[in-house]
C-alpha cells in the first residue's frame, strides 16, 4: 500500500479529519467516537505544522497576503477538531473524555508554543510590519490595507511578542515549559472540582428536611438521587457560585449549613484537591509574566484588555466596595431582624441552629442567629413580605419553551430581523440538544412574533440558502453529571470571509430537567441567565468580518459580556415579557403588579450581589497581582484570601465572596485569570448602553440595527472604544451602573 493510500485510508476512518458535509459545517455527531479525537488532533498538529513550514518556506518576499492572511488561513483541521472536542467535552465529561483532555491538552499547548515562537515565521511577520511602519514610511508599491487588515496586522505583532517571539532561546525554553504545565494545571483544575462537586452533592434521607421546597423541586432531588445510584431519598446537586440557589427556599437550618458548608468545601477533597494545583498555577503565571517583561500575570492580562492596566482593574473594585459593603451590612440587619421577629413569633429563625455559621462553613459561637447559610433564605423571606413576590408561583409564569421561542427569540426578531427556526433533520451531540438555524427575515409590520405571523416555527426543518442563512445554533439546557456547572457560549465554527465559514455555535445552561411529559418551569434567574447567553450567541451569529482571528466573541474579555449584558435588559422590556410570561396552566398572562414587584425586588439584594461579586474579583487580581517571590511565599490559601478581602475592604462577616479560590473555575480553569472584574466593567457599558435604547424606541428594528451595525457584526475588528463612540454617541457614563446598583454616590472614577 502506497503512502498516498494509507492517508485516503486514515482519512476515511477518522471522520473529524474531512470537513463535515452537513449544512453550516456542523459536526456529523452520530459517526464521531472518542476513539478518533487523539488521532485526529495528532494529525492536525503535522498538517498545521506544514501550513505554517510552507510560509516560512515560501520563497517569494514577505507581503500581507502570502504571510499575514496566509497564517489566518491555516490551521482550520486543528480548529475544527479542537472546537468538536473542547465542546463536547465541556458538556458531557465522560473518563474517557477526561483522559483524553489529559492526555491533549500539554501536546496542544506545545504544538501552539511551536508556532507562536517560530523564529522563521516570526522573522516574516516582522518583514511585513516593516513595509507599513518602517522609517521612511509605507512604500507606494506596497497593497494598502484597509481598516481590518491593518488591525490583523498590529494584533499578530502584539500576540506574537506576548507569546514571547522576542525571547532569547532559554527564555523560549523555559515558556514552553511553564506552558505544557500550565495547561495540565488547569485541565487538573477542572477534573478536580467536578469531581468534588459530584461528590459532595448533598443526600437528604428525610423529606421533613426539605420543607420548604415545592413538589416539583423534591421530584427533581429525588430524579437526582436515582441518576447518582440511590435506590432512595434525595440529592441536591452543587452549582458554581458559594450561595447554591436552594438556600433561598430551605425551611431547616440544619439543612442550609448542611448545604452551604457542602458547597464552600469544593476543591478541598482527599484526591480532589485544588489547593496545590492553584498555587503551582499562580507560581507559574507570575515566573510568566516577568519573563515577558511584565510585573505581574494581572498587569500582563489586563494590558490587552479595554482597561488597559491592573491598576484600572484594581480601582473600579476599591472605589465600589465601600458602598457595597455598607448596602450589604444594611441588608443583613434587615433580614436579621425579620429572622429574630419570626423567633419571637415561634418561627424557625434559630432552630436546630444555636450558633450561626460564617462564610468559612464553620460554627461560630454566640453568633446572630443569621448565618452565611441562613442570610438567602431570609432575604427571600423579605423580598416576599415586602415586595409580594412568590419565587415558587412566580416559575409558573416561565415555561421553558415558552421563555425560548416567544422571549429570547423573539425579542432577537424584533431587534434584528432574524429568525430562529428547528432543524429536525439536524442532531446535536446529546440527547436533548436542539439545532436551530439562524435566518435573515423581515420583521412583521405589526411586530408579531413568527407564530403569530403566520410562520409555522415548530414546523420547520430549515435550509440553508445563500441569501438568508446565517448559521446554527445549538440549545443544551439541561443539567447532568458529567457536564461542567453555569453556564456559557462557545462556537463550533466561526464565521470568516477569508475561510467562506458561517457560525455555527451553542448555548449550554444547567437547567433542572423536569419529569418525562413535565414542562421545566424556569427562576428569574435562569431567565435572565437564557437571554445573556443568547446575547453572546448572537454576537458569533452576526458577525460579519474577514479574518477569523476577529469573528463574534474574540473580543477582550471586558468588552465580551456588554453584547451579553445588553440581552439581558430584554427579559423584563415589557413588550417582549408579555409576549412569553404567561401562565403554564392557565394560559394568563403575568399581572402588571407582580412584574413591577419583580422588578422592585430584584434590586432589594444588591447590596449582597455587589459585594460577592467584588469580592471574587479582588481574590482574582489579589492572586494574580503577586510577584514570582510573593507567590512562592503563599502556603495558606485560606490565610491568603482572608487577608486580601481585608486588603480592598470586603470582610464582611457572613458574607463569601461569589467564589472561594478551590472553586474559581473562572479564573483557574476557564480563561478569565485576571479578568473577574470584567462584567462589571462591561456592565457599565451595559447600564449607560441600554439606556440609548430606552431613549430611542427599546426593543425596536432600528434600535438593533444601530448595535448589530456598530458592535454585533464587528467583532475584534475595531477600536472598542470608538465603536462604543459609535453606538452611544458619546464616551460610556458610569453613573447608570451606579444607580442600577445602589451605588450612586460613591466616588467612582474608574473606566
Amino acid at each position: 500500500m502506497s503512502n498516498e493510500d494509507a492517508k485516503d485510508q486514515t482519512l476515511a476512518a477518522n471522520p473529524l479529519l474531512t470537513p463535515s458535509t452537513l449544512p453550516y459545517g456542523l459536526p456529523d455527531f452520530a459517526v464521531i467516537g472518542d476513539e478518533h479525537v487523539i488521532p485526529a488532533f495528532r494529525t492536525a498538529f503535522v498538517d498545521h505544522d506544514a501550513e505554517i513550514a510552507a510560509i516560512v518556506d515560501n520563497p517569494e518576499a514577505p507581503s500581507f497576503a502570502n504571510t499575514l492572511e496566509a497564517l489566518e488561513s491555516a490551521g482550520q483541521l486543528l480548529e475544527r477538531v479542537a472546537a468538536y472536542f473542547f465542546n463536547v467535552a465541556g458538556t458531557d465529561a465522560t473518563e474517557e473524555r477526561l483522559a483524553i483532555e489529559s492526555t491533549i491538552a500539554p501536546e496542544l499547548a506545545a504544538h501552539l508554543d511551536g508556532v507562536r515562537l517560530n523564529e522563521g515565521l516570526w522573522s516574516r511577520i516582522k518583514r511585513v510590519a516593516e513595509l507599513y511602519d518602517g522609517p521612511s514610511g509605507t512604500s507606494s508599491d506596497v497593497p494598502e490595507l484597509d481598516d481590518e487588515a491593518r488591525r490583523l496586522l498590529d494584533k499578530v505583532v502584539r500576540d506574537f511578542r506576548r507569546a514571547g517571539a522576542d525571547l532569547d532561546d532559554e527564555g523560549k525554553k523555559r515558556l514552553k515549559e511553564i506552558n505544557s504545565r500550565l495547561s495540565e494545571l488547569s485541565t487538573a483544575f477542572g477534573e478536580n472540582l467536578l469531581a468534588d462537586t459530584n461528590d459532595r452533592a448533598v443526600v437528604i434521607t428525610d423529606e421533613a428536611d426539605l420543607a420548604g421546597l415545592s413538589q416539583a423541586a423534591k421530584d427533581n432531588l429525588a430524579r437526582y438521587a436515582r441518576k447518582a445510584g440511590k435506590d432512595e431519598g434525595w440529592l441536591i446537586p452543587l452549582d458554581l457560585p458559594s450561595v447554591q440557589a436552594v438556600l433561598v427556599d430551605l425551611e431547616s437550618p440544619d439543612t442550609r449549613a448542611r448545604v452551604y458548608a457542602a458547597s464552600i468545601a469544593r476543591g478541598t477533597g482527599e484526591g480532589h484537591g485544588n489547593r496545590p494545583v492553584l498555587l503551582e498555577e499562580v507560581r507559574l503565571r507570575a515566573e510568566r509574566a516577568r519573563l515577558l517583561g511584565y510585573d505581574s500575570h494581572a498587569d500582563y492580562v489586563i494590558a490587552d484588555e479595554t482597561a488597559g492596566d491592573a491598576a484600572a482593574a484594581k480601582k473600579l473594585i476599591t472605589d465600589l466596595a465601600p458602598a457595597a459593603v455598607a448596602n450589604a451590612e444594611g441588608e443583613y440587619k434587615r433580614v436579621a431582624d425579620l429572622a429574630a421577629e419570626a423567633a419571637a413569633q415561634g418561627g424557625a429563625a434559630g432552630e436546630g441552629a444555636d450558633d450561626a455559621v460564617n462564610f468559612d462553613g464553620d460554627e461560630v459561637e454566640g453568633a446572630a442567629e443569621v448565618g452565611a447559610p441562613d442570610w438567602p433564605y431570609w432575604a427571600e423571606r423579605r423580598r416576599a413580605e415586602e415586595f409580594a413576590v412568590d419565587g415558587e408561583k412566580l416559575k409558573s409564569y416561565f415555561p421553558l419553551e415558552r421563555v425560548v421561542r416567544d422571549g429570547v427569540f423573539y425579542a432577537a426578531k424584533k431587534l434584528y430581523g432574524i429568525d430562529v427556526v428547528p432543524r429536525e433533520d439536524l442532531v446535536g451531540y446529546a440527547p436533548g440538544v436542539t439545532v436551530w438555524e439562524v435566518r435573515d427575515g423581515e420583521t412583521p409590520a405589526d411586530g408579531a412574533s413568527a407564530v403569530e405571523s403566520g410562520d409555522d416555527v415548530a414546523g420547520e426543518t430549515g435550509g440553508e440558502t445563500a441569501d438568508s442563512g446565517i448559521g446554527l445554533i445549538l440549545t443544551d439546557f439541561f443539567s447532568r453529571p458529567t457536564k461542567r456547572g453555569g453556564a456559557w457560549m462557545s462556537s463550533f465554527v466561526d464565521q470568516s470571509h477569508l475561510l467562506g465559514t458561517k457560525p455555527v455555535v451553542v448555548n449550554v445552561l444547567n437547567i433542572a430537567e423536569p419529569a418525562e411529559g413535565e414542562e421545566a418551569l424556569l427562576t428569574l434567574d435562569e431567565v435572565t441567565t437564557l437571554f445573556h447567553e443568547f446575547g453572546h450567541a448572537l454576537h458569533g451569529l452576526l458577525s460579519d468580518v474577514r479574518y477569523p482571528r476577529f469573528s463574534g466573541t474574540n473580543v477582550p474579555r471586558d468588552f465580551v459580556e456588554f453584547p451579553s449584558q445588553i440581552n439581558e435588559n430584554w427579559a423584563l422590556e415589557p413588550s417582549i415579557l408579555a409576549n412569553y410570561a404567561v401562565h403554564a396552566e392557565t394560559g394568563e398572562p403575568i399581572p402588571d403588579e407582580l412584574v413591577e414587584a419583580v422588578k422592585k425586588a430584584r434590586t432589594a439584594g444588591e447590596g449582597f450581589a455587589t459585594t460577592e461579586y467584588l469580592a471574587a474579583s479582588a481574590l482574582d487580581l489579589a492572586w494574580h497581582s503577586l510577584t514570582p517571590e510573593e507567590a512562592a511565599a503563599i502556603s495558606d490559601v485560606g490565610e491568603f484570601e482572608q487577608k486580601a478581602l481585608e486588603e480592598y475592604g470586603l470582610d464582611v462577616a457572613n458574607l463569601a465572596p461569589r467564589y472561594r479560590s478551590t472553586y474559581f473555575n473562572h479564573i483557574f480553569a476557564g480563561g478569565y485569570s485576571a479578568g473577574y472584574y470584567s462584567y462589571l466593567w462591561a456592565e457599565a457599558l451595559d447600564a449607560d448602553g441600554y439606556g440609548w435604547f430606552t431613549d430611542n424606541g427599546g426593543a425596536a428594528r432600528a434600535g438593533g440595527d444601530r448595535f448589530r451595525g456598530t458592535i454585533l457584526s464587528r467583532g475584534g475588528a475595531i477600536d472598542f472604544a470608538e465603536a462604543y463612540r459609535e453606538f452611544r454617541g458619546r464616551d460610556k457614563d458610569i453613573s447608570p451602573l451606579l444607580e442600577r446598583r445602589g451605588l450612586a454616590g460613591a466616588g467612582v472614577t474608574a473606566g
